[in-house]
């Protein structure tokens, strides 16, 4: 299994960026595709998740700005990811779970390199 992330970049605050994860070697529309973040010196953070149809998730932190989306024609995640913030900075990685309870960020099966993310205030 193979999870290619990419888009990361600089931004400036309040600006946009479309990070993309390209999924190989699974059944992509049977697995939860899930985003997390690591910042220097912080705990991995759980950022969003998506089934195989269409039931989200979101961390409070980045409801309402960030959308999760998907495209199983072509085994690829989305995350949109709107009005910046600095504190968004981090690495972000994609990771793929076959379980459908995807409330907790544990329990997932492959993991993606990151795609560093920088926001300038």
């Amino acid at each position: 299994v193979q999870l290619q992330a990419s888009g990361g970049g600089l931004v400036q605050a309040g600006g946009s960026l479309r990070l993309s994860c390209a999924a190989s070697g699974l059944a992509f529309s049977t697995y939860v595709m899930g985003w997390f973040r690591q910042a220097p010196g912080k705990q991995r953070e759980y950022v969003a998740a998506m089934t195989g149809g269409s039931n989200t998730y979101y961390s409070g932190s980045v409801k309402g700005r960030f959308t999760i989306s998907r495209d199983n024609a072509k085994n690829t995640v989305y995350l949109q990811m709107d009005s910046l913030k600095p504190e968004d900075t981090a690495v972000y990685i994609c990771a793929a779970r076959a379980s459908p309870n995807f409330s907790s960020g544990a329990g997932y099966d492959f993991w993606g390199q990151g795609t560093q993310v920088t926001v300038s205030s």
